[in-house]
């Protein structure tokens, strides 16, 4: 008897995939990055002063206190606490210990065959199922079998199949096609 996958095993190859270099980094992201639009609250243990929430500019940069303008664009919340970590302890603090958090993600979008169009704002494990939903649901012309998600930045967007179970992120454009019959 043949099993299908579980969507853990199948998270599991798509990250081995993703290590191994057999698929374009943007196809199968499920680890979050930072980028503009995104809040992150962001805590220097010990030192209240420096610690704050930080809107990501459109350069992609959170200003600090002492160390001035950090890019913290595609990086990870575990790599934006290091690099300010790092930041800190050259020549400001003795022993930065720092914490990053997103607390508010940039919204994604939904375009098409959808009753209520426009931006709406992301919640972790959101599919395109749950994405239709916040648009209103599909129009009767809405054809389930045609969806596009473009992920990416202005600079490498990328457009992909998407089917109802498909994860969307942060930023992501989901268009539902029209059916023509």
């Amino acid at each position: 008897m043949l099993h299908r996958p579980t969507n853990f095993v199948m998270m599991v190859l798509t990250c081995c995939v993703l290590l191994l270099g057999g698929l374009h980094p943007l196809k199968a992201q499920t680890i979050y990055r930072i980028n503009s639009g995104d809040t992150v609250r962001v805590t220097v243990f010990g030192e209240t002063a420096l610690s704050g929430d930080f809107a990501v500019d459109a350069d992609g940069r959170i200003n600090m206190a002492l160390i001035g303008p950090v890019d913290v664009r595609n990086l990870t919340a575990d790599q934006a606490r290091q690099k300010l970590q790092n930041a800190y302890q050259d020549g400001f603090l003795r022993q930065a210990d720092v914490a990053v958090e997103i607390i508010a993600f940039r919204p994604f979008f939904i375009v098409g065959e959808v009753n209520q169009p426009g931006s709406y704002d992301f919640v972790p494990g959101m599919n395109v199922l749950n994405a239709i939903a916040l648009g209103g649901g599909m129009t009767y012309r809405g054809d389930e079998d045609d969806i596009e998600i473009q992920r990416g930045n202005d600079t490498n967007r990328v457009t992909l199949e998407a089917s109802l179970s498909t994860i969307v992120m942060p930023g992501d454009i989901v268009r539902i096609a029209e059916r023509y019959f």
